[in-house]
């Protein structure tokens, strides 16, 4: 037993029978469609007015739609503020409120459905706002009664459905039939024959998208659709049943049953006829049927997120489908078809070779006045379309038999791919051209979706602009009204506009010539400003060269200034460290010597005391043994040489001191003095080359102040140059579009009365082309003088705004350099300042330390000789306490021998007793008092020497160390300002001469206008 999926047919890569497919014809059918083809059917429009519903019998609003059905016109009111407009159009077939569906049927539809049986392409589709009836009028509420007969609100297409098979059975003809049901949704193409029928909800049913494509001929085709085969009325009303329930629908403010999506339904009729010859011959015809979805205000009808979105999707393909009818109209060279997947399935449909009937339906209430309006003028555009209908080709038996067998062939092939090859279910080759094919598509896809969003873009922008023309065109009728009024009354005055028409071609010849003078001018000016264009990029790239190589300069000097103030403040704590050392120095010098002074006083004390011990001794022996002399002469001779000896020793001892000291003392002088003097002469280069240093930074300074001024002295003038050219400019141009505005007034001024006098002309004739073509003028030269005003005021504003910005950054770099020659002199005079108090200071430092040096030098030497005087003196006391002592003991020594002979005897034993004592005592004292004297100067003397070495030692190292540093920052870290290669020459700027300048101005319009006519004489005469 078969089930119904057996008469399912699924083409695979065979492409249906689409909109506008057809099959192969002999020659007679041909001919008998060339006449069809060269004269174009204009497309049928019906139009539907639905009765009042419910809710707007509640409001008792005015009806705003009357229709004629006699003289097939319908009128809509509209209602303003001061006056009631009244607009009828006319269709092919009017159907009012009161009209019931089978009257409609019978008057409007059942033609074309013969026609479809009769082999041509017929197509059908409701348009119209949501809620009008479209639906009803394409389905109806029901199909049938209990007794078989059509109920009374049965819709378009079970009657069309009953129709052809009526036809059929009257014909008694062999035939096929196979019908496809189709939903696009959101852009998205469904078979609704071909969902799961064990899903419980619309929402679970699996919706897989089908894929629009077109042959290598050009015709669309879905892939993949699935047709049924039927043989019965009742098979058909079943699948429609389906496919009806299957399909998208939603409730609105404006519809309890709004249609969310576009359904074609398509029935492709295959009968089978005899030629007189015997010949059989298969004729096909294919009836669509369209529901359209219809046309919503989202405001209005509450819809919102995904109804929102279905709404949007709705409006677009509608608006798609308007814009294809405007395009056929108007016979325009490119029609957006491929914008929308609704319109490539109308495409055949509309200009092609299909007879299209429009069934427009509207709604009488007040409230959609505005959708019903443009309902009517969509329905009016519609109406102008014309279509070149063709009956489809017939082809015979044999070619048909032919195809089934390749059909057979293909899916024999299929079959054996699924047995053989695992997974695949359709042959290698062919599964890789219809990858290939896949690809295409998703390529085309991506492109198709960025075409898209720029056509939405385009759509918003046509959308403004068609009500902007839908404004202008109801302002433009009312303009044309009060012309033909005005048309009548300038009858009168024909034949004085002859006359003004001569002499407005005179005018209109010496306006050209002016203008051909201003634009010559004006070219010349534009040159001119493109020439001092240059001279100014010109001049900001010298000036940004020149502030770089400034900016580095400044940089430079920022650096050797902190240099020269790190030096000075380093030179300065070297040379109190120096100070400090010289006075430590100085300071434990003075304390040796003290310690020596009072140690040579000590030791001279010592001395002293120990002789007049020595005295007091002699002179108690002397007292003592004066009776005794004699006997001591032997003693006191011993003791005149011991005496003698012992001074003697001392005397040497004393004079190998003061040598020694000498030499030492001579030799720390002499140490002493070449570093003062190095110090000094040190101190004294290092003043040159500061002073050096100075002046050569003066000169620069200076130098550089003094270029600063002749670039600054150039650069204003050539600012104050640029600032009268530009404002020269500006005074002309402005004049220049002046005149140019006087002159395209005046222009139209004439061209409107040379419009007017060859309206009265034509007007004679037909008063119909008189206005079009009147109409057309007017807007030909409103255009072009509109765009000679916008293009003539945009090179203005650009012009100006140049000037603008030309003078703004003139007087920017103008105030910029003046303000950087005003800081610049600034910092030059506080540079100077700074360099002269661096110098006196810096000079003073030097004085004062020179000062110091020769004072601790001077004190040195004075020290040196004080020290060498006292010593002198030592030297010549001890000398002179030496001779007395010398002497005294020669005198002793005659006493004692002239009393020795007497006292010898008696006084040799206390003689040789005591001085035995004298010279043990006298010897062992004066040794131990020498010798502890001698570690004293000793313990002086060492520390002197060493503290000397160290003053020396450092007195070299911080000379070295000043001279490395003056080095260092003066001859490395010192940056001169070198001279650069990149340094701006001075340029010869390009002035235009005040004769150059005079020329550029536009003649005189009195002297051209003399010129002009003069010529215009001249010609004349030599023609006559």
């Amino acid at each position: 037993m078969e089930t119904p999926k057996s008469n399912y047919q699924r083409r695979g890569s065979i492409p249906p029978f689409s909109m506008s497919q057809t099959l192969w014809s002999n020659e007679k059918s041909c001919r008998d469609s060339r006449s069809n083809d060269e004269k174009g059917v204009n497309v049928k429009v019906v139009l539907r007015c639905r009765p009042p519903n419910e809710d707007e019998m509640k409001v008792k609003g005015p009806s705003v739609i009357s229709c004629n059905e006699l003289k097939k016109e319908v009128t809509a009111t509209l209602n303003t503020a001061t006056k009631q407009l009244n607009k009828t159009s006319v269709f092919d077939k009017v159907c009012g409120p009161s009209s019931q569906q089978k009257d409609f049927y019978d008057h409007s539809v059942a033609p074309l459905v013969n026609e479809a049986v009769e082999g041509y392409t017929c197509t059908i589709f409701a348009y119209g706002q949501t809620g009008t009836g479209k639906t009803y009028t394409m389905e109806g509420e029901a199909i049938k009664e209990k007794n078989g007969e059509f109920h009374k609100n049965a819709g378009v297409i079970p009657r069309a459905v009953q129709q052809i098979f009526d036809i059929l059975e009257c014909q008694k003809a062999e035939y096929t039939m196979k019908v496809a049901y189709i939903e696009i949704y959101n852009e998205e193409i469904t078979d609704l024959l071909s969902l799961d029928e064990e899903s419980k909800s619309i929402e679970e049913k699996p919706r897989k998208p089908l894929a629009l494509m077109e042959d290598g001929k050009g015709a669309v085709f879905i892939r993949g659709l699935e047709e049924v085969a039927v043989s019965t009325a009742d098979e058909i009303y079943k699948i429609l049943e389906k496919g009806s329930a299957n399909k998208h629908t939603a409730e609105t403010l404006l519809n309890k049953q709004s249609n969310r999506s576009h359904s074609i339904f398509s029935i492709t009729l295959q009968v089978k006829e005899c030629t007189p010859e015997g010949l059989e011959l298969i004729k096909c015809g294919k009836l669509n049927l369209v529901d359209l979805a219809g046309s919503e205000n989202i405001l209005r009808s509450g819809a919102k997120e995904g109804r929102a979105r279905e709404a949007g999707e709705i409006n677009k393909s509608l608006l798609t489908l308007g814009r294809v009818i405007n395009a056929l109209v108007d016979h325009s060279g490119h029609v957006p078809y491929r914008d929308s997947k609704l319109t490539r399935l109308l495409r055949d449909s509309l200009g092609g070779k299909t007879k299209t009937c429009i069934i427009a339906t509207v709604s009488p209430s007040i409230q959609c006045l505005e959708e019903t309006l443009s309902t009517l003028e969509y329905a009016n555009r519609a109406k102008q379309i014309k279509n070149r209908p063709e009956v489809n080709r017939k082809v015979t038996k044999s070619a048909l038999i032919t195809d089934l067998y390749v059909e057979m062939d293909r899916l024999k092939q299929e079959l054996h791919a699924t047995r053989e090859k695992n997974g695949i279910y359709i042959p290698q080759d062919r599964y890789l051209s219809e990858e290939a094919a896949h690809k295409a598509i998703v390529e085309r896809l991506k492109f198709t979706e960025l075409d898209l969003e720029s056509k939405n873009k385009k759509l918003r922008e046509l959308q403004d602009l068609y009500d902007y023309q839908r404004q202008l065109t109801a302002n433009l009728t009312e303009e044309l009204e009060r012309t033909q009024r005005e048309l009548k009354e300038a009858e009168q005055a024909f034949n004085d506009l002859e006359a003004q028409n001569s002499r407005a071609k005179e005018t209109v010849q010496e306006k050209d010539h002016l203008v051909f003078n201003l634009i010559k001018s004006e070219k010349a000016m534009t040159d001119k400003a493109l020439e001092l264009q240059a001279e100014v990029e010109n001049a900001e790239s010298e000036i940004s060269t020149l502030f770089a190589k400034i900016e580095k300069s400044n940089n430079r000097e920022e650096r050797n200034k902190i240099l020269v103030q790190n030096f000075r403040n380093r030179l300065t704590q070297q040379l109190e460290s120096l100070k400090r050392n010289t006075a430590v120095s100085v300071t434990k010098q003075e304390q040796q010597l003290n310690v020596i002074l009072e140690d040579t006083q000590s030791f001279l004390a010592t001395k002293r005391r120990a002789t007049d011990e020595l005295k007091t001794q002699l002179q108690k022996l002397k007292d003592k043994y004066s009776s005794d002399i004699q006997n001591l002469a032997v003693s006191a001779q011993e003791l005149n040489e011991n005496s003698q000896l012992a001074f003697s020793e001392v005397n040497s001892e004393v004079s190998k001191h003061s040598s020694s000291f000498m030499d030492l003392f001579a030799k720390i002088s002499a140490d002493v003095n070449s570093i003062l003097n190095g110090l000094q002469g040190n101190i004294r280069e290092l003043e040159v080359k500061i002073n050096a240093f100075v002046q050569k930074e003066q000169q620069n300074q200076t130098r550089r102040y003094q270029g600063i001024q002749l670039t600054s002295e150039v650069l204003l003038n050539f600012f104050k140059t640029l600032n009268s050219y530009i404002s020269k400019l500006r005074l002309m141009d402005e004049k220049s579009q002046t005149i140019n505005h006087q002159q395209l007034c005046t222009l139209e001024e004439k061209f409107e009365e040379l419009a007017a006098s060859e309206e009265r002309q034509l007007i004679e004739k037909v008063a119909e082309l008189m206005s079009a073509s009147n109409t057309r003028k007017k807007k030909l030269v409103q255009t072009a003088v509109n765009g000679l005003r916008e293009c003539s005021s945009i090179k203005t504003r650009n012009l100006n705004a140049e000037f603008s910005n030309i003078q703004g950054c003139t007087n920017s770099a103008y105030e910029e350099w003046t303000s950087y020659v005003e800081s610049t002199q600034a910092q030059h005079i506080e540079d100077s300042t700074r360099l002269e108090f661096w110098k006196s200071s810096l000079a003073g430092h030097i004085e004062c330390c020179l000062a110091k040096s020769k004072g601790v030098e001077d004190g040195w030497r004075n020290a040196q000789e004080s020290l060498l005087r006292r010593q002198t003196r030592n030297v010549n006391s001890i000398d002179c306490i030496m001779k007395s002592a010398m002497e005294s003991n020669g005198k002793t020594s005659t006493q004692f021998s002239s009393t020795v002979t007497s006292i010898l005897e008696e006084t040799a034993i206390s003689k040789r007793n005591l001085l035995s004592a004298m010279e043990i005592e006298t010897d062992a004292g004066l040794l131990k008092l020498d010798h502890n004297e001698c570690e004293k100067i000793y313990s002086v003397i060492y520390p002197c020497v060493e503290d000397m070495k160290q003053m020396k030692d450092s007195h070299s190292s911080k000379v070295s160390e000043i001279a490395e540093n003056a080095g260092k920052a003066l001859t490395d870290e010192y940056k001169v300002d070198e001279p650069s290669c990149s340094t701006l020459r001075r340029k010869r700027v390009s002035v235009p001469s005040r004769e150059s300048i005079k020329n550029l101005r536009t003649p005189l319009l009195e002297e051209s206008l003399k010129s002009f006519q003069g010529n215009g004489i001249a010609k004349r005469a030599n023609r006559m």
